[in-house]
């Protein structure tokens, strides 16, 4: 299992501009080993019979054909509108800007 020194750790701060105190240096750099270990223990169980895969359980997209139905004329859809303006739906201004 690999060991990070605090020196490493450090040096991979200041490559991220991130100051960390001592403290914790030495926490991260135990935090680290511990999930370069990990990793290392995935890629040991991971074989040539296991595919590589970004998900466990296979993904069909759902879609249907995009096929023109018909649909509300302009005059029916305005025709329950509050108010109408160039036979558009006129909404309250919610801005003060012109």
């Amino acid at each position: 299992m690999p060991q990070l020194s605090t020196a490493e750790v450090a040096h991979l701060a200041s490559l991220a501009r991130i100051q960390l105190s001592d403290a914790e240096l030495e926490s991260l750099a135990g935090q680290l080993d511990d999930i370069i270990g990990f990793v290392a223990t995935v890629g040991e169980i991971a074989s040539d019979d296991v595919p590589p895969m970004s998900h466990p359980l296979p993904l069909v997209n759902v879609t249907r054909e995009d096929v023109v139905r018909p649909s509300l004329s302009r005059v029916d859809a305005l025709s329950g509108a509050p108010d109408v303006q160039a036979d558009r739906f006129a909404v309250p201004r919610i801005l003060d800007q012109e």
